[in-house]
């Protein structure tokens, strides 16, 4: 193709028309209308770049661990005068926090989480106003880890818990649960853009939620409901092959998985993946009475061929000693 001029890269080596991206990208966004899912495209120096939400799901069958705390912490602004005396003023809470240990933190299922909106950082907007989910992540019932039972605490006691207890972009930490796998199936989101490569927003996703472990070892994959399953190469465009792919998560989905567990299954063999146990030994039995016959018919065609040299040297064997 040109110099990139007319086409689009998705990968290494790999390209795509612009009329073609764009179509596919009309396309996408029509099936996201009125959400926040909807895409924006830009040019600048001639290069499309198509910018927005990915959502990515999680497929992790090994916990993860949680940072400590954020990198950069957010400091609140001075209080007005008028809640001056209410104990909420930046100094106040300084004192009082290192004064007190964090108190310890509820975990639930990811089923009881829903129920809660979860809390967000200053800046951060809201999900009903269109943009970027809050970061949380859904833990497993097998994570679920200290579950207290205490009694209930007042309302002002919970602000109270809420403001001295560590926040890591919504997910509250507690040490005894920051290695925890999240719950498999459950959705996220990132803001990337088409020139952005797998490894680039693995980094991002993981710099969101403050993973400790290497995005290195992770891997995104294109799964399919048929059963079949890509992996993303390091060099591929996450974004622009999601277009291209089509809009509807119920036809492919892009998980995040590690890279020695994930691997790839392809369209062949997905075909058969939906299938009962009982009709796919049958397949195996059907499979194993042709493959025998297609040894019988080889040995057979190399007897014959076989018996046909033999008779040959032993023509030639008569001839040089009659001579």
């Amino acid at each position: 193709m040109d110099d990139g001029q007319d086409s689009v890269e998705i990968g290494e080596n790999k390209f795509v028309s612009k009329s073609a991206l764009l179509s596919h990208l009309k396309t996408y966004n029509l099936y996201y209308e009125g959400q926040s899912l909807r895409l924006r495209h830009r040019e600048e120096e001639g290069e499309l770049i198509v910018e927005g939400l990915l959502n990515i799901f999680w497929g992790l069958r090994r916990p993860i661990r949680l940072q400590m705390q954020d990198d950069k912490e957010r400091i609140r602004p001075p209080p007005s005068s008028t809640s001056w005396h209410s104990g909420c003023n930046l100094g106040a809470q300084s004192k009082e926090g290192s004064q007190q240990s964090p108190p310890s933190i509820e975990v639930t299922g990811a089923e009881d989480q829903s129920k809660e909106s979860p809390v967000k950082e200053e800046g951060e907007p809201a999900s009903g106003e269109g943009e970027e989910d809050s970061p949380q992540l859904l833990r497993t019932k097998s994570d679920a880890g200290v579950l207290r039972r205490g009694t209930r605490r007042s309302p002002s006691d919970q602000r109270r818990i809420r403001r001295h207890r560590f926040s890591i972009n919504g997910h509250y930490y507690n040490h005894k649960t920051a290695v925890f796998t999240p719950a498999y199936g459950s959705v996220t989101n990132v803001r990337i853009n088409s020139c952005m490569t797998t490894a680039q927003v693995l980094r991002v996703l993981f710099s969101k939620f403050k993973i400790e472990n290497s995005p290195d070892d992770f891997a995104l994959y294109l799964v399919h409901t048929s059963g079949e399953r890509v992996k993303l190469k390091r060099a591929d465009h996450p974004l622009a092959v999601r277009v291209l792919q089509g809009p509807c998560e119920q036809v492919c989905k892009v998980f995040l998985m590690e890279q020695d567990l994930g691997e790839e299954v392809t369209y062949d063999v997905a075909q058969y993946i939906k299938f009962e146990m009982p009709l796919l030994q049958s397949f195996i039995i059907k499979l194993k009475e042709e493959e025998d016959r297609e040894v019988q018919k080889l040995m057979k065609r190399y007897k014959y061929l076989r018996s046909i040299i033999e008779k040959q040297l032993q023509c030639l064997t008569e001839g040089s000693t009659f001579m």
